[in-house]
Parts: structure tokens; C-alpha cells; sequence
């Protein structure tokens, strides 16, 4: 084999850069493998668990056929159809709850926490942390509906944003976006009365799609247990 000048060298120059940058990856796997690992458990020292698994809808339950929650292909879970609630099957009293939502433009949805299990209708028992941002309905996002009611989003339609929701002893802290809108104290305090809906009660959380028009997106639904 016949090399031009120089031709040798240039190949073993190229050669040891290219055994250097392997070097240099088989060196950095380690470390970021180590760097996952120490954030996972980070994540899992302050008690911080996902309950949707973004592949099915293992753990939760729909209470209605008029409408229909799916897995869609970018790994949420997303509404369609008419009145349908998702409810998450473990029953909980003092927790955080942060997820990610959307809605469309003159969409309708809803957060519920707290919320007794109901067949084939409207959720009643529990508390609604309002998702809309330009339905016709008067009552906003982040309102807790029927009890503390705001009439401007703080978020704009088709665009995704976080509820932060904190439940413990009588009192519910809501938070959008990192930013702390309010704390609600159960006027019945910690424990609240026997059969009245209360903050001190036990109860599901739950998604609500609302209507055909509607077609609201969760994802990244992560909940901690309090004492």
C-alpha cells in the first residue's frame, strides 16, 4: 500500500483523538449514572411519588361513559367527549399534589381533591380547584368552585401550567407556577363535622373532562403523603 506524505502520521493523529474522546465518554457515563441516581433519591427522600405512570391509566378509574380519558402519544393523560371524571383509587386526607395541566381555548376542566367516588355524575362530596381560562363559565382557574371564586386566569388557554395544592389540617394552600395564591381554612376547622364536606375529610383526587368542547391534558402528577 502505497501512503502520500504525511498520510501515516495525520491517521495516527486521528486515531489518538478518537481514543481520547472515547476515553473521555467511558469517563462521564459513570458520572452522569450517578448523577440520576443521587436526584432519584433526592426525589424520593422528601417523599415525592408519581401516581401516573404516562404509559396507562393503572391506579385510576373513569365514573362515567359520556365521556373518555385516554394515554395519548405524547405520554399524557387527556379528555375527550362529554361529562367524565378520572379518579385516582387510593383515599388520602393530609398530602401535596403538583401536576401539570392544559386547556384548550374555551375549555373547561377541573382539579378535584378530596372527592368521595360518585356514579355517573358530578363529583358533589369533594373540592374543585377550577381549569379554565376562556370557557364561558365565569369562574377561572385556580378558584376553589363554589367556595373561593376568581374570574381572571392566571394562566392563558392552550398553554400548560402547574397546580401545587397542599392539604393538611383544615387548610388548603393553592399555588400556579410556583407562585402562592391563597391558603383556605375549613371554616369547621382541622376536623370539620361528620357527613358536611370539610377539608379534614378522606376522599380521591380526581379529573374532570366537562364537555365536548373541552379537551384538557395532564401530566407529571406527583403526590407526598403528610402526617
Amino acid at each position: 500500500m502505497n501512503l502520500l506524505p504525511g498520510t501515516f502520521t495525520e491517521e495516527f493523529n486521528l486515531m489518538k483523538k478518537i481514543y481520547c474522546l472515547l476515553a473521555v465518554l467511558a469517563l462521564l457515563s459513570p458520572l452522569s449514572a450517578v448523577r440520576a441516581e443521587d436526584l432519584s433519591l433526592k426525589s424520593n427522600d422528601q417523599g415525592w411519588v408519581s401516581i401516573f405512570n404516562g404509559k396507562n391509566l393503572d391506579g385510576w378509574k373513569m365514573n362515567d361513559t359520556q365521556g373518555e380519558f385516554y394515554v395519548n402519544d405524547q405520554g399524557e393523560i387527556a379528555g375527550k367527549g362529554g361529562r367524565c371524571h378520572l379518579f385516582y383509587m387510593e383515599e388520602l386526607k393530609n398530602f401535596e399534589l403538583k401536576i401539570d395541566v392544559y386547556i384548550n381555548d374555551k375549555g373547561n376542566s377541573g382539579v378535584y381533591v378530596l372527592s368521595p367516588w360518585v356514579d355517573n355524575n358530578w363529583p358533589t362530596g369533594g373540592f374543585e380547584l377550577q381549569v379554565n381560562s376562556t370557557h364561558s363559565d365565569p369562574v377561572k382557574t385556580a378558584s376553589i368552585y363554589e367556595i373561593l371564586e376568581f374570574f381572571e386566569s392566571p394562566s392563558p388557554p392552550d398553554a400548560w401550567f402547574t397546580y401545587h395544592i397542599i392539604v393538611k389540617d383544615g387548610k388548603m394552600t393553592v399555588q400556579v407556577n410556583g407562585k402562592t395564591l391563597y391558603t383556605y381554612r375549613d371554616p369547621m376547622g382541622k376536623d370539620g363535622v361528620p357527613g358536611i364536606k370539610h377539608i379534614g375529610q378522606t376522599g380521591h383526587i380526581a379529573l374532570q373532562q366537562h364537555d365536548p368542547g373541552s379537551k384538557p391534558r395532564f401530566k407529571n402528577i406527583y403526590l407526598k403523603k403528610l402526617p
